[in-house]
């Protein structure tokens, strides 16, 4: 049943400073640059802004001086992914705390991750980044967590590598019509499967990809944002979740994640079903997370994911098209869009949704977007998005 802050509160404004394996540029000029599209596509300029919300990569003082926003009467630093500084502004503007929030997210890769960023001598003084291995080699986080649970789910159902394989597929198949994806090289089951083994059994095709860049969007109440140059996208339905056990290796099982809780907690808050979903844009930080958000979503059932994305598989496209019209992840998502922590999926649903994605991607009439955010443990969220009406 809808809220009554349903699709009250809209997206006004979006850019990016687009991802790339290195912008050569710091974190905060890449989040200015986002920020100052943001505002120019809302119609907007700094003065109009009294609400920051932001990851804690770029601190909200040092945006407000750099944007030279005179004054703000709300901000926030929370951790990743992105769905937290965008479900916290949505709360601002709805409580007035606020009336005109940038939301703004960056990701800069740390010098562990990749040749180029080892190299950079910046990066190394300062230690910078926001995918930092892990410093307990002991402990079961991030890709070995998430390595651990993707061979219990193939062991449990009986199912091969192939399942993930059709979530890197689809992405990058997707991501060759996206000028800012990061990867636009097509690619093959067959070269899925030959692709080095990281951690079994995920390979570096199962992970995001580290990169360098920044989104931001503009969040305002609906009625204001239907003053502004833009066709608003509404916020229908959101909501978090995690499961009272949400660490990695304590986990119960993946019938208890933060998933479900985060998924019950939206359809509870909607009056859409998933017969009014146009675009499907499921994280997919780690394939296993996208694999298992076709099944806590509703689309199957658990262990079916492998089972539904071969029926709904279009051998030409290489990709999954539901039903033959909703397109997953068509901006090619974390595994080839870039890894943006969810940002880069939020981003994507209002182009959609305002009927403004590029090079034949854009889903026709595309008027309400799923995007379900985060991973298993601590850090899940789904979100209804909608093109405004009014």
């Amino acid at each position: 049943m809808a809220q009554p802050i349903s699709d009250q509160i809209a997206i006004a404004g979006v850019h990016s400073a687009p991802y790339t394996r290195s912008r050569g540029m710091t974190p905060l000029a890449m989040v200015t640059e986002a920020c100052v599209g943001a505002l120019r596509d809302a119609g907007l300029g700094p003065g109009d802004v009294d609400g920051l919300s932001g990851s804690q990569l770029v601190h909200s003082n040092e945006l407000q001086s750099a944007l030279g926003i005179p004054g703000i009467t709300w901000w926030c630093n929370q951790r990743i992914p992105v769905y937290h500084q965008l479900f916290e502004a949505m709360y601002a503007v709805w409580s007035g705390a606020a009336t005109t929030v940038l939301v703004y997210h960056v990701t800069y890769r740390a010098p562990g991750v990749s040749r180029s960023a080892a190299a950079d001598p910046y990066r190394r003084r300062f230690g910078l980044g926001t995918n930092v291995p892990n410093k307990n080699p002991d402990a079961a986080v991030n890709a070995v967590g998430y390595a651990t649970w993707a061979g219990r789910y193939l062991h449990d159902f009986g199912l091969d590598r192939t399942t993930f394989g059709m979530v890197a597929v689809n992405g990058r198949s997707n991501a060759l019509l996206n000028d800012h994806a990061a990867m636009r090289r097509p690619l093959t089951m067959d070269d899925y499967l030959a692709a080095p083994m990281l951690r079994e059994p995920l390979t570096m095709l199962d992970m995001d990809l580290p990169v360098d860049g920044a989104d931001a969007f503009v969040v305002t109440t609906t009625e204001r944002a239907r003053d502004l140059p833009r066709r608003p996208v509404t916020i229908h339905a959101a909501s978090m979740g995690q499961a009272r056990v949400n660490n990695e290796e304590q986990l119960v099982d993946l019938d208890h994640t933060g998933q479900q809780i985060a998924a019950a907690g939206m359809w509870s808050r909607s009056d859409a079903t998933l017969r009014d979903v146009d675009v499907f844009l499921p994280y997919d930080g780690f394939s296993i997370i996208e694999a298992r958000w076709f099944e806590v979503i509703g689309y199957c059932g658990p262990g079916e994911a492998h089972d539904f994305m071969k029926h709904h598989w279009n051998t030409e496209r290489g990709r999954v098209e539901i039903d033959g019209r909703v397109l997953v992840n068509p901006h090619g998502g974390s595994l080839a869009d870039g890894g943006t922590q969810g940002s880069g999926h939020f981003r994507e649903a209002v182009l959609q949704l305002r009927g403004e994605a590029s090079n034949g991607r854009q889903v026709p009439g595309a008027a309400t977007a799923l995007v379900t955010s985060g991973g298993f443990f601590f850090n899940s969220a789904a979100a209804i998005l909608r093109a405004d009406e009014g």
